[in-house]
């Protein structure tokens, strides 16, 4: 018998996480929840034992896991989802000019092209349901915040754009594209993330050590909380906001400067935050001496 209550599938469910607190955030706004990863036992216990929620395996990479996932919430919602929240992501930082190509397009099968890849495959559900899309992207994809971060922003970018473009082509058929700018969230995104290895030939290798520290959380100081965000989000589902929603701890701050900022003052604001081109004179002075 198929679920009456709303149904929202969510990927990126990991303990911890954005996903999870979105995951938290539907469920108590009382939507069946299917909480997804790729490793299922990494969603947190107390939300995989929680009624309304399905823990689903799913690698949105794999097009077989992805179809299994499809036949997974038609089974208990009888064909319908009324939320797709696409939260799966990766981020790399590493000098664009040491970047693995074949490591980059792996970030950007991630971040756009899976993405993607869930919207086709549960469009029918979705369309059936008059349904929501919702895409987790990041104000990085706006204003190129984060030092040595070409490959994460450039593939955010792209999945902002996608995302604003598919709400056009969706809305005729009854579904409705929230894109999310997302700013600070405190999770543990950057425990995740390998820390990268600065080659010796590398032209920064001798900052490589303040590479490596822009992953020790620094940038979610100011954040907001992954429950706070999941209910941010939840709020503009049932209100039925579409387009580019700012949200997370220094969205309005950043909203503010990339709509009125020149690109000078804007690389001026940058470079104060992460100053490497002066350490990496002061390396070259040292080198000189």
């Amino acid at each position: 018998m198929a679920s009456r209550l709303k149904s929202v599938l969510i990927t990126g469910c990991s303990a911890g996480g954005i996903g999870g607190g979105l995951a938290d955030a539907f469920h108590e706004a009382g939507y069946h929840v299917f909480a997804t990863a790729r490793t299922p036992s990494k969603i947190s216990p107390s939300l995989a034992k929680a009624p309304n929620v399905t823990s689903l395996a799913l690698d949105v990479l794999s097009p077989e896991s992805i179809a299994a996932a499809v036949e997974s919430v038609t089974r208990v919602t009888g064909g319908k989802l009324d939320v797709l929240v696409n939260n799966s992501g990766t981020l790399m930082v590493m000098p664009a000019l040491d970047v693995s190509i074949e490591e980059g397009k792996r970030h950007f099968d991630t971040n756009y092209w899976a993405v993607l890849a869930m919207v086709q495959a549960f469009a029918p559900l979705l369309i059936k349901a008059k349904g929501y899309v919702v895409n987790n992207t990041s104000v990085s994809g706006l204003v190129p915040f984060g030092a040595f971060g070409s490959i994460y922003n450039s593939s955010k970018a792209a999945a902002i754009l996608g995302s604003e473009t598919w709400r056009l082509e969706l809305a005729p058929l009854g579904v409705r594209t929230l894109t999310l700018v997302t700013a600070g969230v405190k999770s543990n995104v950057f425990s995740n993330v390998k820390p990268p290895i600065i080659p010796k030939t590398s032209y920064y290798y001798g900052i490589r050590d303040w590479i490596v520290e822009q992953l020790d959380g620094r940038m979610q100081k100011d954040g907001i909380t992954a429950k706070e965000f999941g209910d941010k989000v939840v709020r503009q589902v049932e209100k039925g906001t579409t387009g580019k929603y700012w949200v997370g701890g220094g969205a309005a701050g950043a909203r503010i400067a990339a709509w009125l900022l020149p690109d000078w003052m804007m690389d001026m604001l940058i470079v104060s935050m992460f100053p490497f081109g002066k350490m990496l004179q002061a390396q070259s002075k040292v080198k000189n001496n």
